[in-house]
């Protein structure tokens, strides 16, 4: 008879390896759970209690540094570039591969700021597109924060339809991921709504979730609401709402203040901006609350009022009491005061205020002035013909100034240089001037104030000194009748409306303009060539409409102005009678027309045998005038 050794009591000797390695845990764990035989009197232990389930892992790496590219991205709004990394970044998940996000797949905290980024870049259709994707099977799935960035993208695209049936869904508890009906999530929609002046829908969108929107009872609803009645056409509105906020028993901070001070300012309402501002103060004051009292904004914008209104005191009275109020004062105040004491006429405050600027910017960098508050100082020395000033700002500007000096900036300081010069009666440095305007600018307006200025310089040249070749009509006399240098109406070699331009389209490369008739033989249009773009079209399809006509009576120089103005080619002569600068009628036969080509050929000078510079000079200064 075999007797056998139980275990625990001599163990048999180990071999060599076994003493070398031991055994593995889970061989350790099965002996001591099953063939250990548990002594007598000794209690077996307990399991420890289940742990908590651990929150969800952090986002790898990679998809965190992805998340990041996307918002960099998205703030340069290069959203080609966007998908583009989020496709390669799928191929690498799909592929499994070569590290990266291979194995982890996009998760909803990256699609949703690539919903974010086409939100920002106006592409809504794309956003719509990558929703449905994350809502379907295997997709990445949608959360709270998806949901509101559609909204508020849908919003601006104005398709409040299509939002008002996703808020429907998830009121009704029967949208994808479940989302909560939250004030934050409402909030997004509504805001867009606000930005784009549409009351009448957000006032709805109020209505119909206002047990929603009431959560909390901030006033954050509310100061959205005084936004929306700043950015429509009645700001005073918002007084409105402040009324409403009172009768809700709530108390309004100081954005609600800063926003009706402001609906007072765009409605020139500056004693009512004032007394708020009063009201403001004394509130703060009897509640001691500190955040109530204005701040830098409050008095920026009042300055904004009290400038416009032109009243020097006032301005100077807030200046006074900014500088002794416990805020602190940022380059968008002081360039608010600088701005206010210029437009009362306080040109020396202004410089004083500008000297503190310049002498606190050594301390503080984010205090250095921008380009704007140079060019405004400026403004005011070249209207009092200050050249000297002028000079030394526009040389300061340069190194002085932060942020980048624009290419249109750097137009109107040379402007602004001319202004002064011409003012000051220096009559050759103001020609200079002019003369390097026009070399590098394409076009201006005659009515802006560079415009005035050219004229200005220009009359008290002289024609024969002027840098901008007027052109004089040897051959005309603007008060003759149009009729004498007007062609017959068949030279033209009018189309027939109904041809395809395609049959005709090298008669375009000939003549800037042609007129086509009906089946009468009556003037139905005139098609020029920067209109013909449908090859297939019809040629009436391609015409501005009835062509510009006029009497036989018409004076030359009222037709030179009429094509000017319409900045068209050519006019079409009737039988006097028939009509004046009306719309042609069947019944009205063409008798001739006047065209661009006809008045190029007549500024030829006697001298000049074929009149070919003249013309061509014309007709550069005619396409200037036509962009401009």
């Amino acid at each position: 008879m075999m007797l056998l050794r139980p275990r625990f009591l001599s163990p048999s000797p180990l071999s060599s390896s076994a003493r070398r390695s031991p055994p593995p845990e889970s061989s350790r764990i099965s002996s001591s759970s099953s063939a250990v035989p548990r002594p007598p009197g000794r209690r077996r232990r307990r399991r420890p209690a289940s742990k908590p389930p651990s929150p969800p892992p952090p986002l790898p790496h990679d998809l965190r540094r992805l998340t990041s590219r996307i918002v960099d991205l998205t703030r340069r709004r290069q959203l080609s570039q966007i998908m583009e990394e989020v496709d390669a970044a799928r191929r690498r998940a799909r592929g499994g591969g070569g590290g990266g996000v291979a194995g982890a797949g996009l998760n909803t905290i990256v699609m949703n700021a690539v919903l974010e980024a086409c939100v920002r870049c106006g592409d809504v259709d794309l956003a719509l597109r990558l929703f449905d994707e994350m809502r379907r099977p295997g997709g990445c799935g949608v959360d709270g924060v998806s949901y509101g960035v559609l909204l508020k993208g849908l919003g601006i695209a104005r398709r409040i339809d299509d939002a008002f049936e996703i808020l429907e869904s998830i009121e009704k508890d029967t949208s994808v991921g479940s989302p909560r009906l939250s004030p934050h999530l409402i909030c997004g929609f509504l805001n867009a709504l606000i930005e784009a002046g549409d009351m009448r829908r957000a006032n709805a969108l109020v209505a119909r979730f206002r047990q929603v929107l009431y959560e909390g009872h901030s006033v954050l609803l509310y100061n959205l609401l005084m936004k929306g009645y700043i950015k429509s056409n009645f700001p005073l509105g918002a007084l409105t709402v402040k009324d409403e906020i009172l009768r809700q028993g709530l108390k309004p901070d100081r954005l609600t203040y800063n926003t009706i001070i402001s609906a007072c300012v765009k409605s020139a309402e500056i004693d009512m901006a004032v007394r708020f501002l009063e009201d403001m103060k004394e509130e703060a004051s009897r509640d001691n609350n500190p955040e109530l009292l204005p701040d830098a904004v409050t008095y920026t914008t009042l300055l904004k009022g009290l400038g416009n209104s032109r009243d020097l005191y006032s301005v100077l009275k807030i200046v006074v009491e900014m500088k002794s109020a416990p805020i602190s004062i940022d380059r968008t105040a002081y360039t608010a005061m600088v701005d206010a004491l210029l437009a009362c006429g306080s040109i020396n405050g202004a410089l004083c205020i500008f000297g503190e600027i310049i002498k606190q910017a050594g301390n503080n960098k984010d205090l250095r002035p921008k380009p704007h508050l140079y060019l405004s100082i400026m403004r005011a020395f070249a209207t009092i013909g200050d050249l000297d000033m002028v000079k030394r700002l526009n040389k300061r500007m340069w190194p002085d100034s932060v942020g980048s000096i624009s290419r249109l900036a750097k137009q109107e300081a040379d402007e602004l240089l001319m202004e002064a010069a011409i003012n000051n009666n220096q009559i050759d440095m103001a020609r200079g001037l002019l003369r390097r305007i026009v070399n590098e600018k394409e076009c201006f307006c005659w009515t802006s104030r560079v415009g005035m200025v050219a004229v200005k310089v220009e009359t008290l040249s002289g024609f024969t000194n002027s840098l901008l070749r007027p052109h004089v009509f040897p051959q005309v006399i603007l008060n003759d009748p149009v009729e004498k240098y007007m062609i017959p109406f068949q030279e033209t070699q009018p189309l027939h409306a109904d041809l395809i331009l395609e049959e005709v389209v090298m008669r375009f490369f000939k003549d800037p303009a042609v007129p086509i008739v009906d089946d009468w033989g009556s003037c139905v249009g005139i098609v020029h060539r920067q209109d013909c773009t449908k090859i297939d079209a019809p040629l009436l399809s391609m015409s501005r409409g009835p062509p510009l006509c006029v009497p036989t009576s018409t004076s030359v120089e009222h037709v030179i102005d009429l094509l000017l103005r319409e900045k068209s080619e050519m006019v079409v002569v009737v039988k006097r009678g028939n009509m004046y600068e009306g719309s042609y009628t069947s019944s009205s036969r063409p008798l001739g027309a006047f065209s661009l080509a006809i008045l190029w050929k007549l500024t030829a000078d006697p001298s000049d045998n074929d009149g070919t510079g003249a013309a061509h000079h014309l007709q550069q200064d005619m396409e200037t005038s036509n962009c401009g």
